[in-house]
């Protein structure tokens, strides 16, 4: 399965990071990640590709998946983000069960933030099983996007075509999304029930406390501009 990477070159530490943390805690993952670049290119495998792209945020995530279909799917992985605690026996059931939802176009393993705090307000009220007898939830609109997750090729590319064509930062993205109208036939669920938590790793272009905490574990070397933490801890999603 392809994941795609919303990353550009600044940040590569940050990716080497999110692609580290899943390969230590689901070793045996399908995905093949595909990570744009600008200029640092890096060593193709089974596991990673490489995609020259543009460095505007719309136009790197419109030509990762250019020549995907739109009913394919996908793992969606923004770098800012990365797993911390993931409940694999469920989250390989929720992957399983893709195919078996043919109107479904998402498929989010990690409930929190609004989708828990204001589930009237962001979640519709009828309830759908899976086959090991999970509850999945249809989302309102796109309320968590930026987590990982499952999703078709489709979403991505109505999301970000409708996005401007210039995009001066990510943290802009959550504000653009808002003024989008998520259309009803590209249905997005979450599990009733949590089983992923995950970190985040930057703010305002500082590294995140966690996410420094968690690189100098590793061998990462880590860019001048990430060897001062900012000191939040901002972790989302409780198992």
């Amino acid at each position: 399965m392809k994941a795609i990477v919303l990353t550009y070159d600044w940040s590569r530490a940050v990716t080497e990071h999110m692609i580290l943390k899943y390969e230590e805690l689901w070793p045996d993952h399908p995905f093949v990640f595909r990570i744009p670049y600008q200029e640092l290119a890096g060593t193709a495998s089974d596991r990673r590709e490489y995609v020259k792209t543009p460095s505007e945020i719309r136009a790197t995530t419109l030509q990762l998946i250019a020549d995907l279909d739109d009913n394919e799917w996908i793992y969606w992985c923004v770098d800012d983000k990365y797993p911390v605690e993931l409940v694999l026996a469920k989250i390989r059931t929720v992957l399983a069960d893709i195919h078996d939802f043919p109107d479904a176009s998402g498929l989010l393993f990690c409930r929190c933030k609004a989708l828990l705090r204001r589930a009237d307000e962001t979640l519709f009220p009828d309830e759908r099983q899976n086959s090991s007898g999970d509850i999945y939830l249809e989302r309102r609109g796109w309320n968590q996007i930026w987590i990982h997750q499952f999703l078709r090729v489709k979403v991505l590319r109505y999301l970000f075509s409708q996005m401007p064509t210039e995009i001066a930062s990510a943290k802009l993205m959550d504000h653009l999304k808002d003024e989008i109208p998520k259309p009803p036939d590209l249905r997005l669920y979450v599990t009733k029930d949590n089983f992923a938590v995950f970190g985040e790793s930057t703010h305002k272009g500082t590294i995140n406390q966690n996410c420094y905490d968690s690189i100098i574990k590793t061998d990462i070397e880590l860019p001048e501009w990430f060897r001062r933490p900012n000191g939040k801890q901002v972790i989302n999603g409780k198992l």
